[in-house]
């Protein structure tokens, strides 16, 4: 069976790595031979999103639509087309349409997040809305095939498949020491000067540019540091509190997990939010980091709270939580083993694959 996997990003973004591209070798022992055509290239994807750049980046843009026709021509020789989100960054929908319409092809549609509702982009607002058309994804679901989905509440709107957005177990992975701790001059009780972090984008930054004040406020009675990674910011200050930021690299993704004693993951408690897949959960149980995060859609049900990891909604809850696992070194190992051992159960790629597979057969 040939699937052609089409998708608005390079394997640089989360949603098509996730979703497409570590699915190729377990698809492929599965006799499932998958080919990856990305609307962006890497070189245009790091660029994109620079502000005030827009302008300079339309004739590499015009190019690569003119290429997504070649895609959709291309489409004529496979079994299954599989769309994640939308075939090209903007416009109607009209590369499915040919697919779906004209070649007559069963398109499988792969939704991560809410996609059908408006978002405001940090670096291009209300225009992004408008170039994306989000009120198209109800007429993809209409002409799909199948729909798989990330998360239940995308699920229920497509009335799709759940497959959750999930790593590979044997690459993310604990440290060699599981809960890593970084040695320092200034240490607390337990010798090490526990590291909090994040890792996300500039378009996902904001939720953690809100929690600022509150690290200002826990610095203020325990000692930790901040790691800070993908935010598109050069600097952050943050009174009291020593901030390391430093942009995203797909070589060192594992590596900048494990690097971290404590994971945040805050997220707005609204409806696009509520469709997210809480794939940063995934990822920080994988590699044994204990974190907190907001309990918004379905991030309120992964893992299990107090367990694997603890929730916070208000400033106070997120201070309470962070001043607690920064302080008890061993409430974090006994999460680290915890979230170890559920994502080993919930969260493993072959499990997922025997799912797509059967997607893409039916």
């Amino acid at each position: 069976m040939r699937v052609l996997a089409l998708a608005s990003y390079p394997v640089e973004a989360a949603s098509s790595r996730y979703r497409i591209v570590q699915f190729i070798e377990p698809l492929a022992r599965r006799g499932i031979e998958v080919s990856f055509s990305p609307f962006l290239d890497a070189k245009l994807f790091a660029r994109l999103y620079e502000p005030g750049k827009l302008l300079l980046r339309l004739p590499h843009l015009a190019l690569r639509t003119l290429l997504r026709f070649g895609a959709a021509w291309r489409a004529r020789k496979y079994d299954v087309v599989f769309v994640q989100r939308e075939a090209m960054l903007f416009g109607p929908p009209v590369i499915e349409w040919l697919i779906a319409r004209v070649l007559r092809k069963p398109l499988v549609l792969d939704l991560d997040d809410a996609t059908w509702i408006a978002y405001e982009s940090p670096v291009y607002g209300k225009l992004a809305t408008f170039l994306k058309r989000p009120a198209k994804t109800d007429r993809l679901i209409r002409w799909a095939r199948a729909v798989t989905c990330g998360s239940p509440n995308v699920a229920a709107h497509a009335k799709g498949s759940l497959v959750p957005t999930v790593v590979d177990t044997k690459r993310f992975r604990p440290g060699s020491t599981g809960t890593p701790a970084c040695v320092d001059d200034d240490t607390d009780k337990s010798g090490a000067t526990p590291i909090i972090g994040w890792i996300g984008t500039h378009g996902t930054y904001p939720y953690v540019e809100r929690l600022l004040p509150v690290f200002e406020r826990l610095a203020r009675d325990v000692k930790f540091r901040l790691h800070i990674i993908g935010s598109g910011r050069e600097r952050i200050d943050v009174p009291g509190v020593e901030v390391e930021t430093r942009p995203w690299r797909l070589e060192r993704e594992v590596e900048d997990f494990q690097s971290l004693d404590i994971g945040i993951y805050p997220i707005d408690d609204d409806e696009w939010s509520a469709g997210k897949s809480g794939f940063k959960a995934v990822q920080y149980m994988a590699t044994g980091v204990p974190f907190v995060m907001s309990p918004v859609g379905v991030c309120a049900t992964m893992g299990i709270d107090g367990v694997t990891h603890l929730t916070a909604k208000s400033d106070d809850e997120w201070l309470a939580a962070l001043r607690h696992l920064v302080e008890d070194r061993e409430l974090r190992r006994t999460m680290s083993a915890a979230g170890r051992a559920f994502a080993e159960q919930h969260f493993d790629v072959e499990q997922q694959a025997d799912t797509l597979a059967a997607v893409l057969r039916s």
